[in-house]
């Protein structure tokens, strides 16, 4: 119940986070009927264009076996070996081909479905395999019921096409028993290609089906609840609190920062008591005057404090410290717009410096 209540819930289609967190632990969408698929069709092949003539040089080595047994001794041990080594290696000349050809189709029929890929994860030991929970749930879940539904199914297809197939051709098989081996098993090879031609072509479709079915079921076992998605939304662009947090830090850090500066400011340009600007001009250092710090309100108060306490010209203007607090930036020279005003001021400045060395 809690299980049926837990897939109810996930409503939301995996992230890319998740769906790459998967594939990298090599947990991927299998088609289990391509790989079949793959395998008849190899079998298929070999039939068609590389069985005749392996099944010809059969056909001679089981007619002289049959016709002339004196020329395998079996009086001692090392003939019997000699004998069964003989008859291994005519069976392995004329099925080395389709062990290849086997081979082949499963690495394709892998390779079509996803890239091939080392997991460690694959290989590692998990208690998960062996629960007999999981595996309860694997053979009688939906999967379960839908494997049992396919091998259903082409069970009874393969009975069909043998039914089919051997009903048709069952006088030519039972004639073929009494003529030379070579002619049996090519008789028995046409049946064979008959058989595997019906079968491959039922087999592409069934296996086109399950491809499709094997993903969309894949996509829908990594299916989020609406936390999950919120929570991966956190970890991959951090927590919210976190992040409010930090630029507040940063905050606190750019303000101190301004305030060990303003010691050094030639002068402050002020609205009375909402805006504060604190600029630095020396004549052999800067082409332009810079901002050392700029505040509102309590920042602005602090900043007039600190300047006072350093006996730094303040200067009120409104419409000048509104107009440069919103234009200016922090450790950059002013725009040349304010030029001329804040030339007026340092003109200002230096001169009264002037009029107390004179004094």
């Amino acid at each position: 119940m809690s299980e049926s209540a837990d897939k109810d819930s996930k409503t939301e289609e995996a992230t890319e986070k998740k769906i790459r967190d998967t594939i990298e632990k090599g947990k991927l969408p299998v088609s289990k009927e391509t790989s079949i698929f793959a395998s008849l069709t190899a079998v298929m092949v070999f039939a068609i264009f590389f069985a005749q003539d392996d099944i010809a040089r059969l056909g001679v080595f089981l007619s002289i076996f049959l016709e002339r047994p004196e020329e395998w001794p079996l009086a001692t041990e090392q003939d019997a070996i000699a004998l069964y080594r003989v008859v291994f290696m005519e069976i392995a000349k004329l099925l080395g081909t389709l062990m290849v050809l086997l081979v082949v189709a499963g690495f394709a029929a892998s390779a079509f479905q996803n890239v091939p890929q080392f997991v460690a994860e694959r290989i590692r030991p998990q208690a998960s395999r062996i629960s007999l929970a999981k595996g309860w749930n694997r053979l009688f879940g939906l999967q379960g019921f839908v494997e049992f539904l396919k091998s259903l199914a082409k069970l009874g297809f393969v009975i069909a096409v043998l039914v089919f197939t051997l009903r048709g051709d069952y006088r030519e098989l039972l004639s073929g028993m009494i003529t030379q081996p070579q002619a049996f098993l090519l008789t028995v090879r046409g049946i064979l290609i008959q058989i595997l031609v019906s079968i491959v072509l039922v087999m592409t479709a069934i296996a086109a089906a399950d491809l499709v079915w094997s993903r969309f079921n894949w996509r829908r076992d990594l299916r989020m609840t609406k936390q999950e998605v919120k929570d991966e939304l956190k970890q991959s662009e951090g927590d919210p609190i976190v992040k409010s947090r930090l630029r507040s830090l940063g905050r606190d850090r750019a303000r101190r920062r301004m305030m060990s500066a303003v010691p050094r400011a030639t002068l402050v340009i002020a609205n009375p008591t909402h805006y504060s600007i604190a600029l630095k001009y020396v004549r052999e250092e800067d082409a332009a005057p810079v901002v050392l710090a700029k505040g509102q309100d309590l920042v602005a108060l602090k900043i007039r404090e600190i300047a006072e306490q350093h006996g730094i010209p303040i200067f009120e203007d409104v419409a000048l410290a509104r107009s440069m607090y919103k234009q200016v930036s922090v450790d950059s020279v002013i725009p040349a717009k304010f030029y001329q005003a804040v030339a007026e001021l340092v003109r200002i400045v230096y001169s009264n410096k002037a009029r107390k060395v004179v004094s």
